[in-house]
């Protein structure tokens, strides 16, 4: 039986505060500046966006957000697993919960930007199990080199 509970987030607390802020570091570590894409607080507390964490037994493993970026498009953002918890399955409970979440909120697509290094790969690997494919760059991005593009059709 799992002991993860997922909820939204009104990232009022230090410890989210922390997490996201470690997830920043990582993105500042592994892509140049003009390719990292990271939310920070304020704009994940966008009205556009819909935060939620992941916790086990009390203890903060996870994060992931939705962002509305057109009338039936949303942007998966900020999908964090602290790294002691990698493969073990919170990535997929907590990315099952918000494509259900989009669905029901009348999205028809989430599509997302992650990176292109090796760092990213297990990343990459979890969005295609999920069914996302490659594709162009949506919402304003624009072709980059440091920047891979998913999709995924909820429709289908």
């Amino acid at each position: 039986m799992s002991t993860l509970t997922i909820a939204v987030d009104d990232l009022s607390g230090p410890d989210i505060a922390a997490f996201l802020d470690e997830h920043l570091q990582d993105m500042r570590a592994t892509s140049p500046p003009e390719s990292k894409h990271a939310l920070d607080l304020d704009g994940l507390r966008s009205p556009e966006v819909v935060f939620w964490t992941v916790h086990d037994r009390g203890e903060l493993v996870g994060c992931g957000a939705l962002k509305r970026i057109g009338v039936r498009h949303a942007e998966l953002k900020s999908m964090r697993t602290r790294p002691a918890r990698k493969r073990s399955g919170v990535a997929s409970a907590l990315l099952e919960h918000i494509l259900g979440e989009a669905r029901r909120s009348g999205f028809e697509r989430v599509s997302l930007e992650t990176g292109s290094a090796e760092f990213f790969a297990p990343a990459r690997a979890l969005y295609s199990k999920f069914g996302f494919v490659y594709c162009e760059p949506f919402a304003g991005y624009r072709p980059d080199p440091n920047s891979v593009f998913m999709t995924r059709d909820l429709l289908a």
